[in-house]
C-alpha cells in the first residue's frame, strides 16, 4: 500500500484490537472444503478477484480455505497482514501439527504489523520480520505444503476487502514453487539469494525490464490497473504505445501526483479513467497488465509491483508474466468492466 493508500486506514485500530481479543473465536471463521493441489495440470490455475461479485466473504473464502487446506506447511509472505481470520487461521494450523513460517514487512508496515506478529508468535508460529536490505518486503504470497502458491497484488487487510480491487493466481508450477520456496527460506533466514524466475515468475528488486517488456511488445491493445504510476520509464512505454497505435486504457483511482503522467498518456492518444480516492467507491490497488487479449500474442502481468522506481527495483516484490489464455481472459474480463463502469455517475472524476 502507498502513502496514497496508507491514508484510508480508517479502521485498522478497531481491527487489531479484534484480533488481539477475537482471536481464537475466529478460528472456525473460513468456511467451504479445501481444494484439491493435485497438480494434473501444473501451471497458474485461476484468479482469485477481489471484491468478488458475491461479496468480500466469498472473496476471501478460497484463500482462507487454501490455508486451511495445509497437511504439512504454509509459508507466508505478507506486506500488511491485519486480519484476525487469517492470524487465527495460520495459529489454528500449526495447533494441529502444520509447519507454518510468516515473513511480515518491518521497514514500512511493522507498527501495522505487530498485532499479528505478537499473536502469531504467541501461538507457536514461526514469525520473522522481513530483511532490512530491501526498501521494503512489498511481496504478497503463500505456499502451501511446498505445491501451490498463491501470488497476490493485495494485502491480508480486512477493512479494504469490500472496496479495493486486487487479484490473486493459484501457482502449480514445479519450477515455480520451488523458486518462490527457495527464496523464501532464504528471506526469512536473512540471507541473500538470486532468485529464479521458474516458468512465469518476475521478481524485485530487478523487475523493470520484464515488466517494461510486456508494455512493449504489445501490438494492438493494453489494458492497465496499478496504484502508482510514479516511474519516468514506464509513462514513457504507455505513451510510445499510445502513439503506435495501440489502443491503452489506463484504469487507476485519482491522483494528482500522477497528472501529468496521465496527461501525457492522453496527450499521445491513450484513455485514462480514475475512481475518486473514497473508501466509498472501488479503489484500484491491482498491478495488472493485460496485452493483446484474445490474440495470438496475449500476455499478461499480475502481481505485488507498482509502477515505482522503488517497487521495481528496491523492495522485495513477487508477480507472474504469463500467456496462459484462461489467466489473461479473467484478467482482462475484470479491467475492462472496471474501466468502462469508471463514468461520473459511477464516482470518477478526471474522467478522460
Amino acid at each position: 500500500m502507498s502513502l496514497k493508500g496508507s491514508l484510508r486506514r480508517v479502521g485498522v485500530a478497531l481491527l487489531v484490537t479484534a484480533m488481539t481479543v477475537g482471536l481464537v473465536a475466529s478460528a472456525g471463521a473460513s468456511p467451504g472444503t479445501a481444494p484439491s493441489r493435485t497438480a494434473t495440470t501444473a501451471g497458474l490455475t485461476s484468479v482469485i478477484v477481489e471484491p468478488s461479485r458475491l461479496g468480500s466473504a466469498a472473496g476471501m473464502a478460497p484463500i482462507y480455505r487454501f490455508v486451511l487446506s495445509a497437511k504439512k506447511s504454509v509459508d507466508m509472505t505478507m506486506y500488511e497482514l491485519v486480519d484476525p481470520t487469517m492470524v487465527a487461521d495460520l495459529i489454528k494450523d500449526r495447533r494441529r501439527g502444520v509447519k507454518v513460517r510468516v515473513i511480515l514487512d518491518t521497514n514500512r508496515e511493522r507498527s501495522h504489523d505487530l498485532a499479528a506478529f505478537d499473536a502469531l508468535k504467541a501461538g507457536g508460529v514461526k514469525v520473522a520480520w522481513a530483511n532490512t536490505i530491501y526498501e521494503a518486503t512489498h511481496q504478497k504470497t503463500i505456499t502451501v505444503d511446498g505445491v501451490e502458491s498463491l501470488i497476490l497484488t493485495g494485502n491480508l487487510t480486512a477493512e479494504y476487502y469490500t472496496t479495493t480491487r486486487d487479484f490473486g493466481v493459484f501457482d502449480t508450477n514445479p519450477k515455480d514453487v520451488k523458486a518462490i520456496e527457495a527464496v523464501f527460506g532464504a528471506d526469512f533466514a536473512h540471507k541473500a539469494v538470486k532468485p529464479s524466475d521458474g516458468a512465469d515468475l518476475v521478481w524485485s528488486p530487478g523487475s523493470q525490464a520484464q515488466i517494461l517488456a510486456v508494455i512493449n511488445g504489445a501490438h494492438h491493445t493494453l489494458s492497465i490497473e496499478n496504484e502508482e504510476m510514479a516511474d519516468s520509464a514506464i509513462t514513457r512505454a504507455l505513451v510510445a504505445a499510445a502513439k503506435r497505435k495501440v489502443t491503452v486504457e489506463v484504469t487507476m483511482t485519482a491522483d494528482s501526483a500522477y497528472d501529468s503522467d496521465w496527461a501525457a498518456i492522453v496527450k499521445a492518444g491513450g484513455h485514462v479513467h480514475l475512481y475518486a480516492d473514497s473508501s466509498s467507491v472501488l479503489y484500484i490497488h491491482a498491478k495488472a497488465i493485460v496485452a493483446d487479449a484474445g490474440s495470438s500474442h496475449k500476455k499478461a502481468y499480475v502481481g505485488s509491483i507498482n509502477f515505482s522506481s522503488a517497487s521495481m527495483n528496491r523492495n522485495r516484490e513477487l508477480g507472474v508474466i504469463t500467456t496462459n489464455a484462461r489467466i489473461v481472459d479473467e484478467l482482462n474480463a475484470v479491467l475492462t468492466k472496471d474501466y468502462s463502469d469508471c463514468t461520473p455517475a459511477t464516482g470518477c472524476k478526471n474522467y478522460r
